[in-house]
């Protein structure tokens, strides 16, 4: 079935979802750490109302545990956080989630993948590096068919987007803060740091190719 969502209840939907992620980590005795937030994993009653699903790669951890212990990376590719490849950026935490859901919600926003192979310009391979310039230099967010009011709110998501998938995990916001933010206003938001795919600030069309 192809159902057409509009952006106020691709919105809402964000909310939910944030809403749901947060009470995983925040709002139970122990911490759930999901590890596996993508759009296959979401799913809508009715009423479109958001239910986070799938919590086969799913670990518990007592509430004041900061940093887990992992022994091998789980989550699928394209949404997974950097610290699970690379242990030299932060410890593996709840911000993991914080990450993939940052993916997920600009996918949201801009209604396309983040890794687009078959891109023209390598600009456009990763679609969080090509937002954000637009964004930086206070350009509207380039997506068809919106009326002003849709454009600010895809706008506010993709901004709430590249903060939860900052590179090091203490520059993430909790899922908390994510409600918080996404429920505000766009005004008092600011632009956070450029994004970076790797660690060592560089990608290729073919390790891109490899990962989608």
């Amino acid at each position: 079935i192809n159902i057409h969502l509009s952006y106020e209840k691709i919105y809402n939907i964000s909310i939910g979802v944030a809403r749901g992620i947060a009470y995983l980590h925040h709002g139970c005795e122990m911490q759930i750490l999901h590890f596996d937030i993508k759009p296959h994993n979401i799913l809508l009653d009715e009423n479109f109302i958001p239910k986070v699903s799938d919590f086969g790669l799913a670990k518990l951890y007592p509430i004041d545990n900061s940093i887990v212990t992992m022994t091998a990376a789980r989550g699928t590719i394209g949404y997974m956080a950097p610290e699970l490849f690379y242990n030299n950026i932060g410890g593996i935490s709840h911000k993991v989630d914080v990450y993939s859901f940052g993916m997920l919600l600009m996918e949201m926003a801009s209604k396309r993948k983040n890794l687009n192979p078959y891109a023209d310009h390598s600009s456009q391979l990763y679609f969080p590096l090509w937002i954000y310039d637009h964004i930086r230099e206070e350009e509207d967010v380039d997506i068809e068919d919106v009326t002003e009011e849709e454009n600010k709110i895809a706008k506010k998501m993709i901004i709430v987007a590249l903060w939860c998938i900052q590179l090091k995990p203490n520059d993430r916001p909790s899922m908390n803060r994510v409600v918080e933010m996404l429920e505000g206003d766009i005004e008092d938001l600011e632009i956070p740091p450029k994004p970076i795919l790797f660690p060592d600030e560089t990608v290729t069309k073919e390790q891109i190719i490899n990962s989608s």
